[in-house]
Parts: C-alpha cells; structure tokens; sequence
C-alpha cells in the first residue's frame, strides 16, 4: 500500500508542478493573462505541499525521483496539452528515469 500511495502522490505532484508550469506559460506565453498566470502559481505551491506527503522522510531522495517523474509526465503532458508527438527516444528517456524512480523509490533497504 506505501509504494501505491507513493505513486498517486508522485502523479498528483507531477499535475500540480507540470500544470501549473504550463498556466504560467500559457499566461505569459501565449498572453492569456494574469488569472493563468495565477492559477500556476497557486498549483505550484501546492506541489511543495504534496511532495511533502510522501511516506519517506528524504527530502533529496524525493526530489531525486520526483525529477524522473517530471520527465516522463512533461511528456505525457505534451501529448495531452500540446499536440507533441514524442519519438522513440524521448520515449526511451523517460522510460530510463521511471526506472531511476523505481530504484531510488522503492529498492529494499535496511531499515
């Protein structure tokens, strides 16, 4: 159940972060203004609060994973939002930082 709940916490993370980024280049960007701008920010901050939820108590091992995670969802994000059409090694490049995520994540350590 920890490492589940790890996962939906690094995707909420990743939609606060990767969204609220792309309001605050939507908002400056793409001229949408200031109410864009705004709502990026707020979901911003609110990644600093959810990165804090994670059941380990390291903030630099959260961190480190949570970069893999960007990766891969600023991607997934493209497709979604953008229209980006990734090649096979944007793929592959993501697919190697979720593997990262995974051993720094989830690997046995001695307690």
């Amino acid at each position: 159940m920890t490492v589940l709940r790890s996962i939906v916490l690094f995707a909420i993370a990743a939609l606060c972060e990767i969204g609220g980024a792309w309001l605050v280049w939507q908002g400056v960007r793409e001229h949408r203004g200031w109410l864009w701008i705004g709502a990026g920010v707020v979901a911003l901050g609110l990644y600093g609060f959810v990165a804090t939820l994670q059941p380990d108590a390291h903030f630099g091992r959260i961190l480190a994973a949570y970069g893999g995670v960007f990766v891969a969802g600023s991607l997934a994000w493209g497709v979604l939002a953008d229209g980006f059409r990734p090649d096979r090694w944007d793929v592959t490049g993501a697919l190697i930082c979720l593997a990262g995520v995974a051993v720094i994540m989830y690997a046995p350590r001695p307690v």
